[in-house]
């Protein structure tokens, strides 16, 4: 099964770390993306930058509106995701809790699933 691990940011903690700390969490991430590679649990893993560079979209009415920034102003922050296999939530979990970002944060886990027509 795959399932999504959002990394959620507090931008209050992050924004304490030293530039050396940042560089060593970055290490330590890298690392153990690897390791989930090398056991064939990591599909992909993307950093997000941060919620003032995003863009958002809405369309009603087939008019597309967008404005700048993120969706909602919130004390956490979408810093990145990290999509994996594992046998059920219980794994994913595990693995999740593996990452050296949650020290900083949370991971949420959530399965994810293919939509498809019945008939396919």
């Amino acid at each position: 099964m795959k399932f999504l691990c959002q990394v959620w940011f507090d931008s209050a903690e992050i924004a304490t770390l030293t530039e050396d700390e940042g560089r060593r969490l970055t290490q330590e991430s890298i690392d153990n993306d690897n390791r989930l590679r090398d056991s064939g649990h990591l599909i992909v893993a993307n950093a997000l930058r941060e919620p003032e560079t995003a863009r958002t979209v809405r369309v009603r009415k087939s008019e597309a509106t967008v404005t700048d920034g993120p969706f909602a102003e919130i004390k956490e922050h979408l810093g990145g995701f990290v999509l994996i296999e594992a046998k059920d939530i219980d794994e994913a979990t595990r693995i999740a809790a593996t990452f050296p970002v949650a020290r900083y944060g949370m991971i949420e886990v959530r399965a994810a699933y293919d939509i498809r027509f019945p008939d396919e």
